[in-house]
């Protein structure tokens, strides 16, 4: 047993490995608190897929340098994120066909721009599907980084975030900065989605953000210990996800995310076992 659990960190690739899914699945539980409350599941999958143009074009122009292609990323979600909120406001859409207009127009000329740039297949399977044990020293920082400015933001607007979450009349009654709020948040999701993307990929990101979050939303309904919850679940998915994914043979991206949602459905059985005993 003890073989099983140390053998695997003997490399290298695998401790930077874990140290990626750790940083990955704390941030992405705390901003997916918020998506769960607010029901933004699709907000968060519709980013994910818009980012594929950006990096696209960042291939193109920097010849697939993992760095270009983060930033080139995250320009494209931060644009994409703020430009879904200005065309539901000023065209008075609501904000799931908003999203829907974005999210279809952004994958299409992703689609369009990668079809058009030969050796492009291998990097972009890395994209989809995540390629966590390919984690280098300089992504981890990059990933510390800005996923600590996420929970330094989340902290620090904490009360206000949850007044939003809950209430979004009383936070325009109270005053609150309600559309600034909505932009940050908006721009949280979209920094959180790009520092994950190595992690687990654009086609499974979505469960990274949700499945823990809605796992501990099933235990508990206190905001923080929900956070907490939430973070612990995706730390656990991680750490296991790797490991099965080293000792099975799968990608590790679809690993940690199937860890993930067993995590869920073991806590959903429970829970609803619990309902019928009661």
């Amino acid at each position: 047993m003890v073989d099983l659990i140390f053998s695997p960190l003997e490399y290298v690739f695998m401790q930077r490995g874990m140290a990626a899914a750790v940083l990955v699945g704390i941030v992405c539980a705390l901003v997916g608190t918020y998506i769960v409350l607010r029901g933004m599941a699709f907000f968060g999958d519709a980013l994910a897929h818009s980012i594929l143009p950006g990096i696209a074009v960042g291939y193109v122009i920097n010849g697939g340098a993992g760095g270009s292609l983060f930033w080139w990323g995250l320009v494209t979600a931060v644009l994409a994120s703020l430009g879904i909120g200005s065309i539901s406001k000023r065209a008075k859409l609501s904000e799931d066909t908003s999203i829907g207009i974005i999210f279809a127009g952004m994958f299409a000329l992703g689609i369009a721009l990668i079809s058009t740039v030969g050796g492009f297949a291998v990097d972009l399977a890395h994209l989809l599907f995540g390629n966590v044990l390919g984690v280098t020293n300089q992504d981890l920082w990059l990933t510390g980084g800005l996923g600590g400015v996420v929970i330094i933001l989340i902290v620090f607007f904490y009360k206000e975030f949850m007044v939003l979450s809950f209430d979004p009349v009383l936070a325009s009654t109270l005053r609150l900065p309600v559309k600034m709020l909505e932009n940050m948040l908006r721009i949280m999701i979209a920094v959180t989605i790009v520092v994950s993307l190595q992690t687990v990929g654009i086609a499974l990101m979505v469960a990274m953000l949700v499945t823990p979050a809605a796992t501990a939303f099933l235990l508990t309904k206190r905001m923080h210990h929900m956070m907490l919850l939430s973070a612990l679940f995706a730390v656990a998915a991680g750490i296991f996800g790797l490991y099965v994914s080293y000792y099975v043979g799968i990608p590790s991206g679809a690993s940690v995310v199937l860890v993930s949602t067993l995590f869920f459905l073991i806590v959903f059985v429970g829970q609803s076992m619990k309902k019928k005993a009661s």
